[in-house]
């Protein structure tokens, strides 16, 4: 598809991205319409469903790319992918979420699947650099990182379905444990429909986000903007543009703590399904991460990845006291993605 934008006029590149953001945004409201009639269908919180089965359609098309990078002999596209998605669910999603909302925050919750979210990121930074202190030049994310990835993949996936089980009479009495509200009025909706709902929402979305960021690189690439440049900034925010148009349509349509789940669903899964599924198709040298900037992986991606998510332990700490995160801590973090993109734009056009 992307050799159909090349050389493309500028006035029908500038059209498509108009329409692909109508539409997108079309998409998201019927995900999020979707997640929340089926979390009210199965009586389970609408951050249980966000932080899996919501994160797992958004988080496939980027596992698809990274592996068959892998395959291709590209790693950095791979692990790069990954990790700058969770830098960016992180940072610019959650972060901006924060200060545009105020978030709901069930510590219960937050601590069950953020902890997944948190350690799988400690996890693969470990990887990284034992391998890198064990092996030097030929430090490598080989099948046997993958595995151990892909088996805390599994293991978060049938807790997740257990921890629903053990909620849905909790949410049937309580209501929704996510926001302490009872349970809407479309609870009565068929769960098919709602299925059906979901899975068009995330058709729409993760298409459409691909046709835009085609578009908009083009774009750029017709401006005379550097290719790594875009690689660093729009690539990146692309592969997490679907978490962030659904993040923000949930926060618009009154279901924030849905934007909450997704940022920490898709964090675990970038991190245990997209690296775990990549290094099992091959193995990933982490010094040839960049053909001009190898060492970045070391000197930033993991850095920043670890920073973020140790401060949003910390708000998760702060905020399972009052029930809700307060808007300032949404700063600190879109401050770090800036500095992030800024960095990765410097370098690109310093090389």
């Amino acid at each position: 598809m992307s050799e159909f934008f090349v050389g493309q006029a500028a006035w029908l590149l500038l059209a498509v991205t108009a329409t692909s953001i109508g539409v997108l945004a079309w998409g998201a409201d019927r995900l999020v319409d979707g997640a929340s009639g089926l979390a009210a269908g199965f009586g389970v919180p609408k951050v249980v469903v966000a932080a899996t089965v919501v994160s797992l359609g958004t988080t496939s098309p980027e596992c698809a790319v990274s592996v068959i990078a892998a395959w291709s002999g590209e790693p950095g596209l791979a692990l790069g992918n990954a990790i700058g998605s969770v830098v960016t669910d992180t940072g610019l999603i959650f972060g901006l979420g924060c200060l545009l909302a105020t978030l709901p925050a069930d510590r219960k919750l937050l601590n069950r699947q953020g902890w997944f979210q948190a350690g799988s990121a400690v996890v693969l930074a470990l990887l990284c650099y034992g391998s890198l202190i064990a092996s030097g030049p030929s430090a490598v994310l080989g099948r046997g990182a993958g595995l151990l990835l892909t088996a805390l993949l599994v293991a978060y996936l049938y807790l997740s379905v257990r921890w629903s089980r053990r909620d849905r009479g909790l949410v049937d009495v309580a209501g929704d444990l996510s926001t302490g509200q009872s349970i809407p009025g479309d609870s009565t909706a068929p769960v098919g429909r709602m299925l059906a709902m979901l899975a068009l929402g995330l058709l729409v979305v993760v298409c459409c986000s691909q046709v835009l960021v085609l578009a908009v690189s083009e774009l750029a690439v017709q401006a005379g903007i550097s290719k790594l440049v875009i690689a660093g900034t729009l690539v990146a925010l692309g592969t997490s543009l679907p978490e962030l148009v659904v993040g923000l349509s949930a926060v618009r349509k009154g279901h924030p703590e849905i934007l909450v789940g997704t940022v920490i669903g898709a964090d675990v899964l970038n991190v245990l399904f997209v690296v775990g599924a990549s290094a099992l198709a091959a193995p990933l040298p982490l010094l040839e991460t960049g053909a001009e900037l190898p060492a970045l992986l070391f000197y930033l991606h993991l850095p920043v990845m670890l920073l973020m998510l140790g401060w949003f332990r910390f708000c998760v700490g702060r905020a399972g006291q009052s029930g809700r995160f307060s808007r300032w801590m949404g700063g600190p973090l879109l401050a770090a993605w800036v500095f992030y993109v800024a960095v990765q734009a410097w370098l690109g056009a310093a090389v």
